[in-house]
Protein backbone atom coordinates (compact mmCIF):
# COMPACT_ATOMS: atom_id res chain seq x y z
CA UNK A 1 0.00 0.00 0.00
CA UNK A 2 1.42 3.38 -1.00
CA UNK A 3 1.17 6.02 1.73
CA UNK A 4 0.55 9.65 0.85
CA UNK A 5 0.40 11.37 4.25
CA UNK A 6 2.73 11.36 7.32
CA UNK A 7 2.44 8.40 9.71
CA UNK A 8 4.20 7.04 12.80
CA UNK A 9 6.32 3.88 12.64
CA UNK A 10 5.60 3.15 16.34
CA UNK A 11 2.53 3.98 18.41
CA UNK A 12 2.69 5.29 21.98
CA UNK A 13 2.90 1.75 23.34
CA UNK A 14 5.88 0.99 21.09
CA UNK A 15 3.95 -1.30 18.76
CA UNK A 16 4.92 -1.02 15.07
CA UNK A 17 2.21 -0.18 12.54
CA UNK A 18 1.33 1.84 9.42
CA UNK A 19 3.05 -0.69 7.18
CA UNK A 20 3.51 0.13 3.52
CA UNK A 21 5.74 2.13 1.23
CA UNK A 22 6.23 5.73 0.14
CA UNK A 23 8.21 7.79 -2.36
CA UNK A 24 9.31 10.35 0.24
CA UNK A 25 10.06 10.45 4.00
CA UNK A 26 6.45 10.24 5.27
CA UNK A 27 7.31 7.86 8.13
CA UNK A 28 8.25 9.34 11.50
CA UNK A 29 10.46 7.02 13.54
CA UNK A 30 10.91 7.76 17.25
CA UNK A 31 13.25 5.17 18.86
CA UNK A 32 12.36 6.41 22.37
CA UNK A 33 9.04 4.54 21.93
CA UNK A 34 10.75 1.15 21.57
CA UNK A 35 9.89 -1.24 24.38
CA UNK A 36 12.01 -4.18 23.20
CA UNK A 37 15.49 -4.88 24.55
CA UNK A 38 18.22 -2.80 22.90
CA UNK A 39 19.94 -6.01 21.78
CA UNK A 40 17.13 -6.58 19.27
CA UNK A 41 17.51 -3.14 17.67
CA UNK A 42 19.56 -2.86 14.48
CA UNK A 43 20.63 0.37 12.77
CA UNK A 44 22.67 0.72 9.59
CA UNK A 45 23.92 3.53 7.33
CA UNK A 46 25.58 2.19 4.18
CA UNK A 47 26.89 3.89 1.04
CA UNK A 48 27.97 2.19 -2.17
CA UNK A 49 30.21 4.31 -4.39
CA UNK A 50 30.70 3.32 -8.03
CA UNK A 51 33.25 4.45 -10.61
CA UNK A 52 34.30 2.80 -13.90
CA UNK A 53 37.21 1.13 -12.11
CA UNK A 54 36.08 0.52 -8.51
CA UNK A 55 33.16 -0.15 -6.21
CA UNK A 56 33.54 1.05 -2.62
CA UNK A 57 31.24 0.02 0.24
CA UNK A 58 31.23 2.10 3.44
CA UNK A 59 29.02 1.18 6.39
CA UNK A 60 28.40 2.00 10.02
CA UNK A 61 26.17 -0.58 11.74
CA UNK A 62 24.87 -1.06 15.27
CA UNK A 63 23.51 -4.61 15.55
CA UNK A 64 22.84 -4.63 19.28
CA UNK A 65 25.40 -7.06 20.63
CA UNK A 66 27.86 -6.16 17.88
CA UNK A 67 28.57 -2.87 16.13
CA UNK A 68 31.14 -2.13 13.48
CA UNK A 69 32.33 0.24 10.80
CA UNK A 70 33.70 -1.16 7.59
CA UNK A 71 35.09 -0.21 4.21
CA UNK A 72 35.58 -2.51 1.22
CA UNK A 73 37.33 -1.48 -1.98
CA UNK A 74 36.59 -3.72 -4.97
CA UNK A 75 38.52 -3.39 -8.21
CA UNK A 76 36.30 -3.94 -11.24
CA UNK A 77 39.27 -4.54 -13.52
CA UNK A 78 41.64 -7.01 -11.86
CA UNK A 79 39.34 -8.78 -9.37
CA UNK A 80 41.19 -7.52 -6.31
CA UNK A 81 39.48 -6.39 -3.12
CA UNK A 82 40.52 -5.08 0.26
CA UNK A 83 38.44 -4.75 3.43
CA UNK A 84 38.95 -3.10 6.80
CA UNK A 85 36.56 -3.57 9.76
CA UNK A 86 36.46 -2.01 13.19
CA UNK A 87 34.33 -3.95 15.67
CA UNK A 88 32.51 -2.54 18.69
CA UNK A 89 31.30 -5.36 20.98
CA UNK A 90 28.06 -4.58 22.85
CA UNK A 91 27.49 -1.39 20.87
CA UNK A 92 23.83 -1.24 22.05
CA UNK A 93 23.10 2.22 20.64
CA UNK A 94 26.50 3.76 21.46
CA UNK A 95 27.28 4.58 17.81
CA UNK A 96 24.70 7.37 17.87
CA UNK A 97 23.07 6.68 14.51
CA UNK A 98 20.27 9.12 13.69
CA UNK A 99 16.58 8.10 13.57
CA UNK A 100 16.12 10.25 10.45
CA UNK A 101 17.48 9.22 7.05
CA UNK A 102 17.04 12.64 5.47
CA UNK A 103 18.89 14.81 7.98
CA UNK A 104 20.89 12.43 10.13
CA UNK A 105 24.66 12.20 9.97
CA UNK A 106 26.93 9.46 11.27
CA UNK A 107 30.53 9.41 12.45
CA UNK A 108 32.80 6.61 13.58
CA UNK A 109 36.23 7.15 15.06
CA UNK A 110 38.64 4.59 16.47
CA UNK A 111 42.17 5.71 17.31
CA UNK A 112 43.45 7.45 14.17
CA UNK A 113 40.81 6.05 11.81
CA UNK A 114 37.66 7.96 10.90
CA UNK A 115 34.55 7.43 8.80
CA UNK A 116 32.09 10.31 8.48
CA UNK A 117 28.71 10.55 6.69
CA UNK A 118 27.31 14.09 6.66
CA UNK A 119 23.81 15.00 5.43
CA UNK A 120 23.46 18.54 4.07
CA UNK A 121 20.31 20.71 4.00
CA UNK A 122 20.43 20.70 0.20
CA UNK A 123 19.97 16.93 0.14
CA UNK A 124 23.60 16.35 -0.77
CA UNK A 125 25.79 14.08 1.34
CA UNK A 126 29.50 14.29 2.07
CA UNK A 127 31.35 11.03 2.66
CA UNK A 128 34.78 11.28 4.31
CA UNK A 129 37.22 8.54 5.16
CA UNK A 130 40.66 8.65 6.78
CA UNK A 131 42.21 5.24 7.41
CA UNK A 132 46.02 5.49 7.90
CA UNK A 133 46.53 1.71 7.76
CA UNK A 134 44.03 0.09 5.41
CA UNK A 135 44.56 -3.52 4.40
CA UNK A 136 48.26 -4.02 3.79
CA UNK A 137 49.20 -0.80 5.57
CA UNK A 138 48.03 1.42 2.73
CA UNK A 139 46.44 4.79 3.29
CA UNK A 140 42.77 5.22 2.40
CA UNK A 141 41.76 8.84 2.57
CA UNK A 142 39.38 11.09 0.67
CA UNK A 143 36.09 12.91 0.33
CA UNK A 144 33.14 12.22 -1.96
CA UNK A 145 30.16 14.53 -2.49
CA UNK A 146 26.89 12.81 -3.37
CA UNK A 147 24.35 15.01 -5.17
CA UNK A 148 20.72 13.89 -5.62
CA UNK A 149 18.93 14.01 -8.94
CA UNK A 150 16.47 16.97 -9.15
CA UNK A 151 13.16 15.94 -7.59
CA UNK A 152 14.47 12.47 -6.84
CA UNK A 153 12.23 9.95 -5.07
CA UNK A 154 13.29 7.11 -2.76
CA UNK A 155 11.78 3.76 -1.96
CA UNK A 156 10.86 4.03 1.74
CA UNK A 157 9.27 0.98 3.36
CA UNK A 158 7.98 -0.12 6.74
CA UNK A 159 7.53 -3.90 6.93
CA UNK A 160 6.47 -6.31 9.72
CA UNK A 161 7.23 -9.97 10.42
CA UNK A 162 4.29 -12.37 10.42
CA UNK A 163 5.06 -14.15 13.70
CA UNK A 164 6.95 -11.39 15.51
CA UNK A 165 4.49 -8.73 16.65
CA UNK A 166 7.17 -6.31 17.88
CA UNK A 167 9.53 -6.73 14.91
CA UNK A 168 9.61 -4.34 11.96
CA UNK A 169 11.98 -3.10 9.30
CA UNK A 170 11.99 0.59 8.34
CA UNK A 171 14.26 1.37 5.39
CA UNK A 172 15.13 3.87 2.69
CA UNK A 173 17.02 3.15 -0.55
CA UNK A 174 18.20 5.87 -2.92
CA UNK A 175 20.20 4.53 -5.91
CA UNK A 176 20.59 7.73 -7.93
CA UNK A 177 23.28 9.99 -6.47
CA UNK A 178 25.98 11.57 -8.60
CA UNK A 179 29.36 11.06 -6.92
CA UNK A 180 32.25 13.51 -7.26
CA UNK A 181 35.56 13.46 -5.47
CA UNK A 182 38.80 11.54 -5.00
CA UNK A 183 39.78 8.62 -2.77
CA UNK A 184 43.49 8.09 -2.19
CA UNK A 185 44.07 4.34 -1.97
CA UNK A 186 47.72 3.58 -1.35
CA UNK A 187 49.64 4.96 -4.33
CA UNK A 188 46.50 5.10 -6.49
CA UNK A 189 43.87 7.84 -6.77
CA UNK A 190 40.29 6.74 -7.40
CA UNK A 191 38.35 9.46 -9.22
CA UNK A 192 34.59 9.97 -9.16
CA UNK A 193 33.35 12.55 -11.66
CA UNK A 194 29.96 13.63 -12.97
CA UNK A 195 28.71 11.04 -15.43
CA UNK A 196 31.36 8.58 -14.22
CA UNK A 197 30.62 8.40 -10.52
CA UNK A 198 27.50 7.14 -8.74
CA UNK A 199 26.27 6.55 -5.21
CA UNK A 200 23.66 4.36 -3.53
CA UNK A 201 22.30 5.13 -0.05
CA UNK A 202 21.06 2.11 1.94
CA UNK A 203 19.56 3.03 5.34
CA UNK A 204 17.60 0.89 7.80
CA UNK A 205 16.26 0.89 11.35
CA UNK A 206 14.61 -2.21 12.75
CA UNK A 207 13.71 -4.51 15.58
CA UNK A 208 14.92 -7.93 14.46
CA UNK A 209 13.37 -11.34 15.02
CA UNK A 210 15.57 -14.14 16.36
CA UNK A 211 16.54 -15.13 12.83
CA UNK A 212 16.50 -13.09 9.65
CA UNK A 213 17.36 -13.84 6.04
CA UNK A 214 17.24 -11.43 3.14
CA UNK A 215 18.40 -11.01 -0.43
CA UNK A 216 19.08 -7.59 -1.91
CA UNK A 217 20.50 -6.13 -5.11
CA UNK A 218 21.09 -2.54 -6.20
CA UNK A 219 22.91 -0.69 -8.95
CA UNK A 220 23.37 2.82 -10.31
CA UNK A 221 24.79 4.27 -13.49
CA UNK A 222 23.88 5.72 -16.85
CA UNK A 223 22.28 4.13 -19.90
CA UNK A 224 21.21 5.88 -23.11
CA UNK A 225 22.29 9.17 -21.53
CA UNK A 226 19.87 8.80 -18.62
CA UNK A 227 20.42 8.12 -14.93
CA UNK A 228 19.43 4.56 -14.04
CA UNK A 229 19.21 2.79 -10.70
CA UNK A 230 17.25 0.12 -8.89
CA UNK A 231 16.76 -1.54 -5.52
CA UNK A 232 15.19 -5.00 -5.32
CA UNK A 233 15.02 -7.63 -2.63
CA UNK A 234 13.03 -10.04 -0.49
CA UNK A 235 13.39 -12.02 2.71
CA UNK A 236 11.63 -13.21 5.82
CA UNK A 237 9.91 -9.86 6.43
CA UNK A 238 6.27 -9.61 5.34
CA UNK A 239 6.07 -7.55 2.13
CA UNK A 240 2.31 -7.95 1.59
CA UNK A 241 1.72 -4.25 2.36
CA UNK A 242 4.39 -3.13 -0.10
CA UNK A 243 7.70 -4.45 -1.40
CA UNK A 244 11.02 -2.63 -1.34
CA UNK A 245 11.38 -3.09 -5.10
CA UNK A 246 11.70 -0.11 -7.43
CA UNK A 247 13.41 1.03 -10.62
CA UNK A 248 14.57 4.62 -10.95
CA UNK A 249 14.93 6.62 -14.16
CA UNK A 250 16.42 10.09 -13.68
CA UNK A 251 15.47 9.85 -10.01
CA UNK A 252 11.79 9.04 -10.64
CA UNK A 253 10.50 5.88 -8.93
CA UNK A 254 8.73 3.17 -10.91
CA UNK A 255 7.27 0.65 -8.43
CA UNK A 256 7.75 -3.08 -8.88
CA UNK A 257 5.94 -5.89 -7.07
CA UNK A 258 7.70 -9.13 -6.08
CA UNK A 259 11.13 -9.76 -7.62
CA UNK A 260 12.77 -13.20 -7.68
CA UNK A 261 16.52 -13.92 -7.77
CA UNK A 262 17.49 -16.93 -9.90
CA UNK A 263 20.95 -18.04 -8.71
CA UNK A 264 23.01 -21.09 -9.62
CA UNK A 265 23.37 -23.02 -6.34
CA UNK A 266 26.64 -24.53 -7.55
CA UNK A 267 28.43 -21.29 -8.39
CA UNK A 268 27.38 -17.74 -7.54
CA UNK A 269 29.76 -16.43 -10.22
CA UNK A 270 27.60 -17.96 -12.91
CA UNK A 271 25.13 -15.46 -14.52
CA UNK A 272 22.00 -14.67 -12.49
CA UNK A 273 18.46 -13.81 -13.64
CA UNK A 274 15.97 -11.47 -12.01
CA UNK A 275 12.25 -11.55 -12.80
CA UNK A 276 9.16 -9.90 -11.35
CA UNK A 277 5.73 -11.42 -10.87
CA UNK A 278 4.11 -8.43 -12.59
CA UNK A 279 6.28 -9.10 -15.69
CA UNK A 280 7.71 -5.59 -15.56
CA UNK A 281 11.34 -6.54 -14.93
CA UNK A 282 13.60 -8.99 -16.73
CA UNK A 283 17.25 -8.62 -15.86
CA UNK A 284 20.54 -10.51 -16.19
CA UNK A 285 23.43 -10.13 -13.77
CA UNK A 286 27.00 -10.91 -14.76
CA UNK A 287 29.01 -11.40 -11.55
CA UNK A 288 32.59 -10.20 -11.45
CA UNK A 289 33.74 -11.39 -8.03
CA UNK A 290 32.36 -12.26 -4.62
CA UNK A 291 33.26 -11.45 -1.05
CA UNK A 292 32.22 -12.80 2.35
CA UNK A 293 31.60 -11.30 5.77
CA UNK A 294 31.21 -13.24 9.01
CA UNK A 295 30.76 -11.28 12.24
CA UNK A 296 30.10 -12.97 15.54
CA UNK A 297 29.94 -12.22 19.24
CA UNK A 298 28.93 -14.95 21.71
CA UNK A 299 25.64 -16.38 20.34
CA UNK A 300 25.11 -13.55 17.88
CA UNK A 301 26.14 -13.91 14.22
CA UNK A 302 25.83 -11.82 11.07
CA UNK A 303 26.87 -13.31 7.73
CA UNK A 304 26.84 -11.69 4.32
CA UNK A 305 27.75 -13.13 0.92
CA UNK A 306 28.13 -10.40 -1.67
CA UNK A 307 28.69 -10.45 -5.43
CA UNK A 308 29.70 -7.43 -7.52
CA UNK A 309 29.10 -7.14 -11.25
CA UNK A 310 26.99 -5.60 -14.00
CA UNK A 311 23.26 -5.68 -14.77
CA UNK A 312 21.54 -5.63 -18.16
CA UNK A 313 17.82 -5.82 -18.70
CA UNK A 314 14.45 -4.37 -19.57
CA UNK A 315 11.83 -2.70 -17.39
CA UNK A 316 8.29 -1.52 -18.08
CA UNK A 317 7.85 1.97 -16.64
CA UNK A 318 4.73 3.30 -14.93
CA UNK A 319 3.49 4.87 -18.19
CA UNK A 320 3.65 1.51 -19.96
CA UNK A 321 6.74 2.28 -22.02
CA UNK A 322 9.75 -0.05 -22.07
CA UNK A 323 13.27 0.96 -21.14
CA UNK A 324 16.34 -1.14 -21.92
CA UNK A 325 19.53 -0.70 -19.91
CA UNK A 326 22.98 -2.22 -20.24
CA UNK A 327 26.01 -2.83 -18.02
CA UNK A 328 24.92 -0.95 -14.90
CA UNK A 329 27.38 -1.65 -12.08
CA UNK A 330 26.12 -2.82 -8.71
CA UNK A 331 25.99 -5.69 -6.25
CA UNK A 332 23.78 -8.51 -5.02
CA UNK A 333 23.92 -10.11 -1.60
CA UNK A 334 22.52 -12.65 0.81
CA UNK A 335 22.50 -11.69 4.48
CA UNK A 336 21.57 -13.81 7.47
CA UNK A 337 21.57 -12.97 11.16
CA UNK A 338 20.90 -15.03 14.28
CA UNK A 339 21.08 -14.56 18.01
Amino acid sequence: MELSSPVEVLDEAGKPGNFGWARSPLFNYDPSKIRSSRRFVSESDRYILISPSHLIIMEIMDHGYLGYAGISVVSLKDKKRSTQYYRVPLSMGSLGLSPQAETGSARFRQKKSMLDFAAMESGARIIRADIPKFGHHRVLRGEIVLTPAPGAESIVTNMPWRREKNAFRFSRRSPWYTAEGVIQFGAAELFFTQGRGWGIFDWSREIRPGQDLRYWAAAAGVSKGQSVGFSVGYGTADSSEGTENAFFLNGKLHKLDQVSFHISPADWLEPWRFTSNDNRLEMAFRPHQERFENHGFFFHSLKRRQVCGSFTGQVILDDGSTFDFQNITGLAERRSSRF
